[in-house]
């Protein structure tokens, strides 16, 4: 009986050291880099710009909402980086500037990836601005010319911007 139960202990001791393989399915990826401007943001609780656009739509003159959502640079301030547009879809756009005038995207910063934060409101902008973004941009004095009527605009107050690298 002692060596039945002794056969037995050994077992289980064996059993109970005995390595269990497992394989993990799960996929570790590299955290994504971003040159960070104005005050310190995250990416965490992001939105699409698909549901950014939604937000802009609902909005009247006169109203602001805080965002944060993800979107493509369409065009920079080729002078200082002092304003960007941003691509929203469905031939959409956000006009972009810097909470107090107080950083600067790259200027190089065209078609690349930005999570912004800060406040979305609608407004008129007016002929004279309309031009001199246009001016900023690079745009020719035919196509500044032409600018003659006010435009309804998806505007945006960012306070940190996190440029995807």
């Amino acid at each position: 009986m002692k060596k039945i139960s002794l056969a037995f202990i050994c077992l289980l001791v064996m059993f109970a050291c005995k390595e269990e393989k497992k394989h993990d399915t799960k996929i570790e990826t590299a955290p994504i880099a971003y040159a960070s401007f104005g005050e310190k943001i995250s990416d965490a609780n992001v939105i699409s710009k698909e549901l950014a656009a939604k937000e802009f739509s609902n909005l009247k003159e006169g109203d602001t909402i805080n965002l944060k959502f993800e979107a493509t640079i369409k065009e920079v301030c080729k002078k200082k980086g002092c304003w960007m547009k941003l691509d929203l879809g469905d031939k959409k756009e956000s006009m972009v500037r810097f909470k107090d005038y107080g950083f600067f995207v790259p200027l190089d910063a065209d078609n690349k990836e930005v999570i912004v934060n800060g406040r979305a409101y609608v407004s008129k902008v007016p002929v004279e601005e309309l031009k001199h973004y246009a001016k900023d941009s690079g745009k020719s004095d035919e196509e500044i010319d032409a600018i003659v009527a006010p435009e309804f605009s998806y505007a945006f107050e960012a306070n940190g911007v996190l440029l995807k690298e």
